[in-house]
């Protein structure tokens, strides 16, 4: 009787192995927007030279079917200038659409020169929005050039439903694309999607269980309600810092998961989290974790 149980201990066994990890996971949140215009080259490599872990960003899809590091599926006028050098207006935002424009558009336009007013710190300087196979590229030659470890990547796919064929194309076509780069650049051992559309969670694991997955989470449902969303365990489950307390951290580890938060952007958030044995932290401010001990 005990020989059919060994297959599925040793399941068992590799799942929590994956799920729990030793090394506390310091990710720079759009590379680190607190510092550099985010989603682009520049802040990649300052978290890098900052020491992080993880390399988080954002993904959308051009009019010519390219992935490209974004967050907002349009021009945001907060930060973004024309490519003739002018302020986008609030009101035409939707004018320039990512879904509606080809990637050789999309990349003349200015995302950092303006900065950002809800980020005082971050750097001003004129950069674009870059391709995430381009931000690979340039991610694993500085690590190899500055002798830095292998950097993860934490590739979060911005699908909603009502954005379907209208700011993305519809999931199976967003996780193939998705897909065929992490394939093309040979990273999927250091690669986590996360989302929080459990659609795109579903049909990465459906094409690629050993993929490790993270279910972002900003809702007051609970652990057991938002893990019902999904048809299987994910790797991380990541919610919003403050929704984030003892109980929550004792309840992930039982389930084997990894529990890491976002965005937390202060000394003693970080602080009072790692003391909770968060399993990782999502900033954008990464040199806030040179000001502690290391966790």
């Amino acid at each position: 009787m005990i020989k059919p149980l060994l297959p599925l201990l040793a399941l068992l066994t590799s799942y929590f192995a994956t799920a729990q990890t030793t090394t506390f996971d310091r990710q720079g949140h759009r590379g680190g927007r607190g510092l550099m215009p985010e989603n682009t080259i520049p802040a990649m490599r300052k978290a890098q030279d900052l020491g992080m872990t993880t390399l988080e960003m954002d993904v959308l899809v051009s009019q010519d079917k390219q992935l490209l590091l974004s967050h907002d599926p349009y021009m945001n006028a907060d930060f973004v200038l024309a490519p003739d050098g002018q302020p986008i207006k609030k009101a035409d935002e939707q004018k320039h659409r990512l879904y509606a424009l080809p990637y050789a558009e999309i990349r003349r336009y200015d995302v950092g020169s303006q900065g950002n007013s809800k980020f005082p710190r971050q750097q001003k300087l004129r950069t674009y929005k870059p391709l995430l196979a381009e931000v690979i590229d340039s991610a694993e030659a500085y690590a190899r050039l500055k002798k830095l470890p292998a950097p993860r990547y934490n590739i979060e796919t911005k699908t909603t439903p009502e954005g379907d064929n209208k700011l993305h194309p519809a999931p199976a076509e967003f996780v193939k694309l998705l897909l065929a780069v992490i394939k093309a650049k040979g990273i999927a051992s250091r690669v986590t999607i996360q989302s929080f559309d459990p659609r795109t969670l579903e049909l990465v694991h459906q094409a690629d269980p050993t993929l490790h997955t993270a279910l972002l989470v900003m809702n007051t449902q609970g652990l057991a309600a938002n893990l019902k969303r999904l048809s299987f365990r994910p790797t991380i489950y990541s919610p919003h810092f403050q929704l984030v307390n003892a109980d929550l951290v004792q309840a992930c580890h039982k389930e084997g998961l990894q529990i890491i938060p976002w965005t937390v952007n202060d000394a003693d958030g970080i602080q009072r989290l790692t003391q909770l044995q968060v399993d990782g932290i999502i900033t954008d401010y990464p040199d806030l974790f040179a000001t502690l001990p290391k966790p």
